[in-house]
């Protein structure tokens, strides 16, 4: 039972993308490992990139220093 957490900044993925997501992981513990995609859990947390840091630096900090 394989259980796969993704963690993303909160900017904006589509439920398109998330679904692409989803679906391309279990694909991939089918494919490798031979999992049943029947018991594969696959979880995205999205995360403010005010809680998400860098080199020190929150992700919010470091975007609006590149714009």
């Amino acid at each position: 039972m394989p259980y796969v957490n993704i963690k993303i900044t909160r900017e904006g993925a589509t439920a398109e993308q998330k679904k692409a997501l989803i679906a391309g992981v279990t694909q991939l513990l089918v494919d490798t490992l031979g999992k049943n995609p029947a018991s594969t859990f696959v979880i995205i947390d999205e995360v403010d990139t005010d809680n998400w840091g860098l080199g020190g630096r929150p992700v919010t900090e470091l975007r609006n220093e590149s714009q």
